[in-house]
């Protein structure tokens, strides 16, 4: 099977029966929460808070 088909009927399925507004406006406001995430991101950078940083400890094996 071609990866991502799936998408492309649920883009169909969406396309011949329209959902509710109500859905359309969340899909649209996850998409752009998700672009405001990656802009701040770039433009701002990671704070040093969220990485993730090693404890050193015994080494088990």
């Amino acid at each position: 099977m071609i990866p991502g088909l799936h998408w492309l009927f649920r883009m169909k399925r969406w396309a011949d029966r329209p959902p509710p507004l109500s859905r359309v406006l969340l899909v649209v406001g996850v998409v752009v929460a998700c672009l405001v995430l990656v802009a701040v991101e770039r433009w701002m950078g990671w704070p040093d808070w969220m990485g993730v940083t090693r404890i050193p400890g015994p080494r088990t094996f």
